[in-house]
């Protein structure tokens, strides 16, 4: 198509916005991404826990975009941008032209200089990470039927969970629904009620951008469950036997990481100023320094709030910078004022912790207990593309609450790590 070429680096929840809010005459959208699907990343940590399926919450991009002519779409990993021939270039050798960049490439789980532990603490931010964490955890309770030696069945039948974000706590709750409901009754030389959960964070309480209430229930709650929670020691160290916290080693054969992220490379393709977490320093209309024709939004952008503080990295944030740029190139098409500066809104911070308890934080109005956690699931399941979506998730769900069983329980692809079958 000739025209304006649009072309939108990364399917994630900005640039798919965008993708969907852009609609003009004599445009025409390229979506570039690495994977062919778009993942609903808030329940990415349900799939890694066997809760759900990754048909449930991944999508082919093509597919979003079958009845859009204007938009195609290209599997490619973008290795460079050079900003003054106007091109994006892919790692197998082609270069794709623009007239208007858009970054969205979002972020991946950071170790804080120490990338050697990430072999024993996989992260949670795609697919193959879910399916990792998902095979270690269930190899876990199978080594551990099969071992004689009590030290070491219960090193395997240590869980370990490094940060006590929303992603750590909702981990740690769901693992412990594992343990104490919904394998209680397949094994006969364990006892899985008496597996070990521990969730590390090295900040004061868990949970720390929720207010302090809410904060205390979840730890509350997680300690109900049978979850041990650690607050204000960070992990030393991280190999293949276990963790350190401070000076004490924990055996520990199952180590999952929630703490740090790092942005991706994005900054560095365009030559913007960056924070200490690689996020590029943008514009008050999401433009890079001196080049008004890229944007860089979602994860991979530093975005402040209107008192300064940076905007928070979640789908609601995320999906509110692609639809503001949207309406930039609009304007910019039809040669109307560019909006205002982008202004984020905040619409609160929900986590669940387990069946029936979850936590929301709108500010004034907090909640928590089986109301949060319904007005949790409603959120979600509203923000899933598509009405079969929808429907699998609600229905994996209640299965999950009804029965205590968990539908995606198999365990694919061979491990590597020696401690693993």
């Amino acid at each position: 198509m000739a025209g304006h070429r649009v072309v939108i680096v990364g399917g994630g929840f900005a640039g798919l916005q965008l993708a969907k809010d852009l609609k003009c005459p004599d445009t025409s959208i390229t979506i570039i991404d690495r994977r062919n699907h778009h993942l609903f990343q808030p329940l990415l940590y349900q799939v890694a826990t066997t809760v759900l399926a990754t048909s449930e919450i991944a999508w082919p991009i093509r597919a979003v975009f079958r009845s859009r002519k204007d938009v195609s779409t290209l599997l490619g990993e973008v290795i460079g941008v050079d900003t003054a021939a106007r091109l994006v270039s892919l790692k197998d050798g082609h270069s794709i032209p623009y007239d208007t960049l858009v970054l969205a490439t979002g972020a991946r789980h950071a170790y804080f200089g120490r990338d050697d532990w990430e072999p024993f603490a996989p992260g949670l931010k795609a697919l193959e990470d879910a399916t990792t964490i998902r095979r270690r955890l269930l190899l876990a309770f199978e080594k551990a039927e099969l071992e004689s030696n009590p030290d070491i069945r219960r090193a395997m039948l240590t869980f370990s969970i490094i940060g006590a974000g929303p992603t750590g706590v909702e981990m740690a709750g769901i693992i412990a629904e594992l343990t104490h409901r919904t394998l209680v009754e397949e094994f006969r030389s364990i006892d899985t009620t008496r597996a070990r959960i521990l969730l590390v964070e090295a900040g004061p309480r868990v949970l720390p951008a929720f207010h302090e209430t809410l904060s205390h229930y979840a730890e509350q709650s997680l300690a109900a469950m049978g979850v041990e929670v650690r607050t204000g020691r960070p992990v030393t160290n991280c190999n293949e036997h276990g963790i350190s916290i401070g000076d004490e080693f924990v055996p520990s054969h199952t180590v999952i990481w929630a703490a740090g992220v790092q942005a991706s490379k994005a900054s560095v393709w365009v030559g913007a100023e960056k924070d200490r977490v690689g996020r590029a320093i943008v514009q008050p209309d999401l433009t890079v320094m001196d080049h008004p024709e890229i944007f860089v939004i979602g994860d991979a952008a530093l975005v402040k709030t209107g008192e300064g503080t940076p905007v928070p990295g979640i789908a609601p944030a995320a999906k509110q910078q692609g639809k503001y740029v949207a309406k930039v190139i609009k304007a910019r098409a039809n040669q109307r004022p560019a909006p205002p500066p982008f202004k984020y809104k905040h619409l609160g911070n929900l986590a669940t912790i387990g069946p029936s308890s979850a936590v929301i934080d709108f500010g004034k109005l907090r909640l928590k207990g089986t109301l949060a956690w319904w007005i949790w699931g409603f959120a979600h399941i509203y923000f899933l593309i598509g009405t079969r979506s929808r429907m699998a998730v609600a229905l994996s769900w209640l299965w999950a609450f009804t029965a205590g069983h968990h539908s995606a329980r198999l365990i694919t692809q061979k491990e590597t790590l020696k401690n693993e079958v």
